[in-house]
Formats: C-alpha cells, structure tokens, sequence
C-alpha cells in the first residue's frame, strides 16, 4: 500500500501520472479495478501485476468502505429533511386564523392570488346602515367577480405571469383535464406543474407523483419517481402526499418511518393519518403513546381551525367543510 501511495505526489492539487512498475511519469493506463494504480503501458501493468494484488484489493476495500458510509451520511441527511416537520399554511388573511388542510375549507381568488378560508368567504357583508349587502366582490381585494370563464381565464393567466404557483397549478390542471376550452395535453400539464413546484405549491409536486406512481397521463409507470416526488411535495407541506409515504412505508415493514410520517402529517390536520395511527396501534406496530399523542396533535390542529364563522359556512353547504 505504501508503495502504491508512493507512486502518487501532488503538486498544486494535480496527480502526476507516475508508473507503478517503472517510476516512468506519463502513465495514463489504470488498474481496471482499483481505478487508481497507473502504468505505462500493458507490459508494466502485467509485470507489476502480482506485486499489486494485494495493494489493488485493499484500495477496493477502501474505496468501498468510503462510498458506503458517503451512502450512508447522505442517507442521514436526506432523512433528516425528510421527516423535519413541514411549516403550516398560510394563515386566512381577513381572520388570520389557520387555513385548513381540507380543500373544501378555503377558496382561491385569482383577482389578488389570495387563499381565503370558506368562513370569510361567505361571510355575510352589512352596508353602513347594518343592512346585508349582495356580495358579488372578492372579500380580500374587493375587485368584482368575473362573470365569465374567459374573464376566470384572463384573471389566471395575469397571475401565472406573475408567477402564482397556484395559478400556474390551475392552469396545469386545465390542459391535463381539457378544461375551459384548453386542449387536452398532458406534457403541457407536467410542465406546469412542475414549474408549479418550483415556486412553492406543494400540490403540484404530490400530482406528479400521483402522476407517476399510476402511469397514464403522458408517462409510464415509475414507482421511483413516485416516490422522489411524494417526498419533495411532503417536504414542502403537502400531508396528503406524506401520508402516501406512510402507506407506502406499511406496506413494506417499515412501521417506524410509517409513524414518523403519519404523525408529521397529523401534526399538519390530516384525518386519514390519524386512522392510519390507530390501526398501526391495533396491530401493535404502534405505542398507546404514539396514539395519544396523534391524538392530542389532531385536537390542537382543530383548535386552530375552528370558527363559528366556518362552522356557520359548513353548515349551509357541505362542500363548505373544513375538517
């Protein structure tokens, strides 16, 4: 091995090509194996060949032994992301309480690009005399609502051009789907969603893992891929695709990495990790504690939600529903 260390100097970060059997410099012909001993040429190598056995075999190990622990720092660190707890979204910027996880608990206004909660948006408005007004105005901007879906489409388009990833998102969604007198085209779509990504919408980046773990859509079936992007929409705060993760985790034995990733969700209000605690507890691959604390983090996530304002919203219309 030391002979083999000696065959190499530095010189400004540049290793001279020096033959390991001759000591000539020029050597360009490297040990197929341990891609580090150079020769002059087929002669040297096959000369100094039983010589270097030995040293060749440790340079492997060694070089193995490295890339596995480069594997496993990197591993280390991609998991220390991975189960970091996401930020929660943006809090209704008229009541400045929580936005919910469910869809249906919030409205986007593409006239300001703002997310406002079911609640506020439907909250009755009173003019100067206390009378209820008819509400035809965004509740953030004030601006009027579009009357056509051209206008809708004007409105998002100005939004993506200044670069609203959930505009971008909408208008994705419209080319997969063949909306709104988009054609259909689905290389069209994935493009926006993941420019969608990009800037910050963590739903895009779960699409495109639907996208992938399922096929169709304009791309093959790739489990991998799947994966890579449920796991960077998880990283960006979407629970639904944590929760994916989670299952995926379930189905392989890997209970430990499933709960971190049900519990991280429940943490962010997601029902369906929630009962995905609870049956990882009945089939005992979960701790009483595990359960009880999902249980305590769900309870807190609803005190943040909750409002008579969207629980009056709810009421009148169903689809209004935030938890």
């Amino acid at each position: 091995m030391n002979e083999m260390l000696n065959n190499m100097s530095t010189d400004d970060n540049h290793v001279l090509s020096i033959c390991a059997n001759c000591g000539k410099e020029g050597a360009n012909n490297i040990c197929a194996k341990c891609q580090v001993t150079k020769y002059c040429n087929a002669v040297c190598k096959k000369v100094h060949k039983k010589k270097h056995k030995k040293d060749c075999e440790e340079c492997i190990r060694l070089a193995t032994e490295k890339h596995n622990e480069e594997l496993r720092i990197a591993a280390e660190l991609h998991d220390e992301q991975l189960f970091k707890q996401s930020p929660p979204k943006e809090d209704c910027p008229i009541c400045f309480l929580r936005i919910p996880i469910l869809q249906t608990g919030s409205t986007y206004y593409s006239c300001c690009g703002k997310i406002i909660c079911n609640g506020c948006a439907h909250a009755p408005v009173y003019d100067n005399q206390g009378n209820e007004v008819d509400n035809k105005k965004c509740p953030f901007c004030r601006t009027p609502f579009y009357e056509s879906e051209e206008e809708m489409i004007k409105q998002e388009r100005k939004r993506m051009e200044a670069d609203d990833p959930l505009a971008v998102y909408n208008l994705g969604s419209y080319y997969r789907d063949g909306k709104y007198g988009f054609r259909q085209d689905y290389t069209k779509a994935l493009e926006l969603f993941h420019r969608s990504g990009e800037l910050g919408y963590a739903e895009a980046y779960g699409n495109i893992g639907i996208t992938y773990s399922l096929g169709g859509r304009g791309v093959e079936v790739d489990k991998k891929k799947g994966v890579y992007y449920y796991e960077l929409a998880a990283m960006a705060g979407d629970e639904i695709a944590r929760n994916k993760l989670g299952l995926n985790e379930t189905r392989a034995g890997n209970y430990d990495r499933a709960l971190k990733h049900f519990m991280i969700a429940v943490r962010g209000g997601h029902a369906k990790s929630l009962e995905a605690i609870k049956e990882l507890f009945t089939e005992r691959h979960a701790s009483k504690d595990d359960y009880t604390e999902a249980l305590q983090l769900y309870q807190e996530y609803l005190g943040e939600i909750k409002s008579p304002q969207r629980d009056k919203a709810a009421a009148v219309e169903k689809r209004f529903r935030y938890y």
